[in-house]
């Protein structure tokens, strides 16, 4: 299955709040507003405590992740899909390619 949407986050780092969407099948009304987390793995090999301890704002961080290949998409810690990350304005996004 695969779909087409971006996850943006707010200048706040805080996830765009989404107005909840309709479903046809009635089962999954009570459980529509719960929350959930999304996570995107980025693999960083090599990354160091050292180096987390030297970020700060505007830190760019470099890694081996090519820029065509998907990041794996999570949510509550299990695979959902994948996604490609992507600029959208002056902000970081991922657009999901692929539900598993």
């Amino acid at each position: 299955m695969s779909a087409a949407a971006v996850a943006v986050a707010n200048p706040a780092g805080k996830p765009a709040v989404q107005p909840v969407p309709e479903v046809e099948d009635p089962r999954w009304r009570p459980v529509m507003g719960l929350p959930c987390e999304l996570t995107v793995d980025l693999s960083l090999p090599g990354f160091k405590v050292a180096g987390f301890l030297a970020l700060r704002v505007g830190s760019v961080i470099s890694t081996a992740w090519g820029v065509a290949r998907d990041v794996p998409v999570r949510v509550n810690g299990t695979l959902i899909g994948s996604g490609e990350m992507e600029g959208s304005g002056s902000r970081l996004a991922v657009r999901i390619t692929e539900l598993v």
